[in-house]
């Protein structure tokens, strides 16, 4: 894989999963719904825009990862 194709997920703690990257986010259909080079995906349950983040997760969302 190259760089240019290269796309890191991290999960940013207690908040959204940060996409950077040539991404393509399709829904069930394989309709796309976004093209993007950085996008945030809900990780709360909460965002009234899934599956992108809309800052529900301020209220009440606790998760903080790390490699083992």
């Amino acid at each position: 894989m190259s760089e240019s194709t290269k796309i890191t997920i991290s999960p940013s703690d207690n908040g959204p999963l940060r996409v950077v990257g040539a991404v393509t986010v399709v829904d069930a259909e394989g309709k796309v719904i976004r093209e993007s080079e950085e996008t945030y995906l809900c990780r709360c349950g909460n965002s009234s825009k899934k599956p992108f983040c809309d800052g529900s997760h301020k209220e009440d969302f606790e998760s903080v990862v790390r490699a083992e």
